[in-house]
This record gives structure tokens, sequence and C-alpha cells, in this order.
């Protein structure tokens, strides 16, 4: 369905809604706050015609009942912490918002799972299993983003490295189909291999399938204890090319992150705290976690000493709450940080093979001179995930444009080239669609719009995304 065939909300249809939800939770024209017409990458904005806030699986089935009748654009909507405007209602039309349905609803501390609603945020998923001696893994960097954005992006963080990503740890969902159809995935057992898995498709759709009303999430027993290590090599090169050994040395770190001197400084300034250490050009990060200090010692001395036979310049063990905190609220920091630093940014998310990391960064410093533009990197080196940001500063828009598309299509290709992927964790989108078909071609392509379509066959859920 294109742009012109949707139909334009009317009188009518804001009565329905207020008939479902009851009128204050109904916001139209200028009572809906600009907030809602991006997400966190700018660029991309567009205001929906209607915001509707629910507070039940029964409301959004409903709403969606109604909006595939009638063929309404429909998107759903979280904190909008993303960036790659997966959550912009590009073609107008209802944001459904799923902030307020933010309820943990049962720990089964018997079958180590916890189920909540979409709306409940990151840091309160952690706080809420770690006060009951549990832990729940996935760690992306942005912790005011809600469960429901995680489980569409499949996001990652930096503990995917030894414990994998969000889907790893999705056991069930109850999903509204754009139809208005409601369906249970999934559920608390271990193992399933009843026909295909839809639960797993419907982790990292971007809400371009179905809406997610209530999870159940698998849990593991809480490490007791956690030691930091900060890393300081002489160079970049050195430092990434010291991570493949470390991964095969088997004492597998938490998270391995790489930062440079430059991100270091910005978050020093941002923070208005002092890093352990920012003499270095390069830094590597290392946690380890386990249920005994013997453990956790027995792994992180094996990897210091490879470290230090790579040519690092010393080992920083953070082992106090004061020091892990220092470096860790840095990290945390960094794409704030650098934010700081210029005017605008765009991002680069991509995903290469742990040994072609050292690689794609020094080809990132190659483009900055070639296209005389500021880039800044930091990742996850574990894992082959990098982020990447280009730098506006003082360009004018059209310079902006043109350099910016000039340099993404640079790096996706060196990406594809390295037999990496162009998302790591952030997901498509909207700003990413042209980058996917380039890399997969059409039969791929045209398996996933096959998808789109039994799932949501007049294309009304955030129409426009990942694949259309």
């Amino acid at each position: 369905m294109s742009n012109n065939e949707y139909t334009k909300i009317n009188k009518k249809d804001i009565e329905f809604l207020v008939s479902i939800v009851g009128e204050d939770r109904v916001y139209v024209g200028e009572n809906i706050n600009e907030d809602f017409s991006h997400d966190e990458l700018g660029g991309v904005s567009r205001m929906p015609e209607v915001m509707v806030e629910v507070l039940s699986t029964e409301e959004v089935s409903s709403i969606m009942t109604y909006a595939y009748e009638n063929s309404i654009p429909v998107v759903a909507r979280g904190s909008g912490t993303g960036l790659v405007g997966a959550s912009v209602p590009i073609y107008g039309g209802i944001m459904i918002n799923l902030t307020k349905m933010n309820r943990i609803l049962e720990l089964d501390e018997e079958n180590l799972t916890l189920t909540l609603e979409p709306g409940v945020l990151l840091m309160e998923i952690g706080k809420f299993v770690e006060e009951h001696d549990l832990f729940y893994p996935p760690d992306p960097g942005e912790k005011s983003a809600t469960i429901g954005g995680n489980i569409n992006t499949n996001a990652g963080g930096m503990r995917a490295v030894k414990y994998g990503v969000t889907r790893d740890y999705v056991r069930g969902l109850t999903v509204v189909l754009p139809t208005g159809k409601v369906i249970e995935v999934g559920g608390k057992v271990v193992k399933n291999s009843s026909g295909y898995s839809i639960k797993d498709l419907i982790c990292g759709s971007e809400g371009t399938l179905g809406i997610v009303t209530k999870a159940v999430l698998r849990l593991l027993p809480l490490p007791k204890k956690s030691i930091s290590l900060l890393i300081p090599f002489p160079n970049l090169d050195m430092a990434i090319n010291t991570v493949p050994k470390i991964i095969k040395s088997k004492s597998i770190p938490t998270a391995v992150e790489f930062m440079q001197r430059e991100v270091i400084l910005a978050a020093e300034e941002f923070l208005g705290k002092k890093f352990p250490d920012n003499s270095s050009d390069a830094y590597l990060l290392l946690t380890f976690d386990g249920n005994s200090k013997e453990d956790i010692e027995k792994d992180y001395e094996k990897v210091a000493n490879i470290c230090l036979e790579e040519g690092a310049l010393d080992v920083y063990i953070t082992d106090t709450d004061e020091r892990k905190e220092a470096v860790w609220s840095a990290r945390g920091a960094f794409l704030e940080a650098v934010k700081a630093t210029t005017t605008e940014m765009d991002e680069c998310d991509v995903v290469v093979p742990r040994n072609r990391v050292a690689e794609f960064v020094k080809y990132t410093d190659e483009l900055q001179k070639e296209f005389n533009v500021r880039i800044r990197s930091f990742g996850h080196a574990g894992d082959g995930n990098l982020h990447v940001y280009v730098l506006r500063d003082e360009l004018g828009q059209q310079q902006w444009d043109k350099k910016l598309k000039d340099v993404f299509e640079c790096m996706y290709k060196k990406s594809v080239e390295l037999n990496g992927q162009v998302s790591g964790e952030h997901g498509i989108g909207y700003a990413k669609k042209s980058y996917l078909f380039e890399q997969y071609g059409s039969e791929y392509m045209s398996l996933m719009k096959g998808i789109k379509l039994a799932f949501d066959p007049k294309n009304i859920l955030n129409p426009g995304k990942v694949c259309q």
C-alpha cells in the first residue's frame, strides 16, 4: 500500500479511539509532544496524526483491528531511543505509545523467568532481578530503553560476547498482529522445536510484524563477583589485534570494549570527572564475572599476561565499586559525550568478524583525511560490533548531506568486503534501508517482503521500514 492509499484520520476515528481508551489518553494535533515525531537519530521526522497511550493487550487489539479494517497506518512506540528512525510515523496515522504498559507481572524463581509488559525499562529489569539474586544478561548502552524496543531491535550490548543478545533471553511473547488478532508464541519451556519460530522472527522485526504486549524473559543466577581491567596500548592496532588471542585463550570475558583517547577526553569533559588513565592512544576495557574471586583471578591473570605479551603498556585492575563506576560511567557516556562536541552526527553501526575490527577502524581514519570530516569510533571488540560516528561540526546542510552519504557508502561497502553486516545492533529502520538492499540482493529481500506480507497483507504496521 502506498502513501496515498492510506486513510487520513478523521473525527470518527478519534471518537472510536476515545471510546476504547478514554479522552485523557488520546492526543491530537498540538497536544502531541514534538518528541514523538522522531527518535534519537534526528534527521528523520514526522508527527503522528493521533497518539494513543495504551494499558492492555485488549486495547492494542481493538485499535489494530479498527486500523486494519480502515487502512490506517500504525506505529508502536516505546522510549524512542532508537537510532535508525524505526519508530517514526513516516505516513502519519496512529501512534500507539506503550510506555504506560510498564508492569512486572511475575518472577518465577523455579523456572527462572520474568514476565512483564513491553514498557518496562531496561534499568528497572536489572535492578528488580538483582534484588532476587538473579541476572538479566543483555546490556545495551541505553538503559532507559524499554524492553519492547530491545526485543524489536534484538538489542545486543556489551555483554554479548559472553552471554549473547536479547533474542537468546526471550522465552515467550504475546503479540497483537496487524489484523488485531492476538497470538502467544513460545512460553516458559526451555526447548521448543514446534514448527517455525515466530517468536524469533518477532525479535528484531522493528515493529513491522506485530506489537509485543507481554514478554517472558529467561534469567540466570547472578554472578557474585566481577572485576574490570583497563588496559592501555601504544596504538589501536595492537589493542584490537590482541582480542582474538584473548578469546582463543578460553578465558571468556563478559565484555571486551575498545576505545581511543579522543573519545575518553570527550567523556571526561562531558562528565566533569577524570578517567583512571588518559595518556595512551588506545585502550581495551574488559570485565570478568564469576562466583568466586579465585575463578575470576585465574581468568583475568591469563588475559593480563596475554595483553602484556602483545605490547600493552600496563594493566589497571578496577575491583572497587568506585573505580568500576569511574571506568564504566565514562564508557556509558561516550555517545552523549561525542554528541556534545558537535552540531549533529550520524552513526554507522556495523559488525565485522572479530579479527577484522582493526582493519575497519584504520579505514575510518583514512576516510577522516580523505573527506576532511571528523569520525569517532568505539565499540564491542569482543563481538566485532563497531559504532562509528560521523560529525557534522560546521558543515553546511548540502555539504553535510553529501559527505555523510559518501562516507557511509564507503563504510558499508568496506564492512561487506570484510564479510560483515550493515547493522550490529541498532537495526535498519528507515535510515539504513538502502544499505540492506545493497548487501543482500533481491532473493533475500523478496523473502523478507513475503514474510511482511504474510503478517500484514495491507502493510499498515510501521510501513516504509526495514524491507519496504
